[in-house]
């Protein structure tokens, strides 16, 4: 899965429509291959966005959970410390 694609369910405030677009984007962007498509294929990858989009906000919409929503500020900060530990150089990199 694409590192910048988020999860969207069950959040408090709920994601906004676009974040929803955004996320699509970076799937349409990772299936592909483009971040930029030609003007040859700019109508068919505008076109891939809008339905996963549509996609993306139908599967939302219909997800159902019994847990509490989740906080997106714990969420964050859960996210920048697993990323501190994921980049910080190991002692094999360190020069001593």
């Amino acid at each position: 899965m694409c590192r910048n694609i988020k999860t969207l369910h069950n959040f408090k405030p709920p994601a906004t429509d676009e974040e929803i677009r955004a996320s699509a984007l970076q799937f349409v962007r990772k299936l592909s291959g483009f971040t930029r498509p030609s003007k040859a294929n700019e109508l068919a990858f505008s076109r891939a966005v809008h339905r996963v989009t549509r996609a993306a906000h139908e599967l939302l919409d219909s997800l159902v959970t019994n847990a509490p929503p989740r906080d997106r500020e714990v969420e964050a900060s859960k996210a920048r410390a697993r990323a501190v530990g994921r980049f910080r150089p190991s002692d094999a990199t360190r020069a001593t």
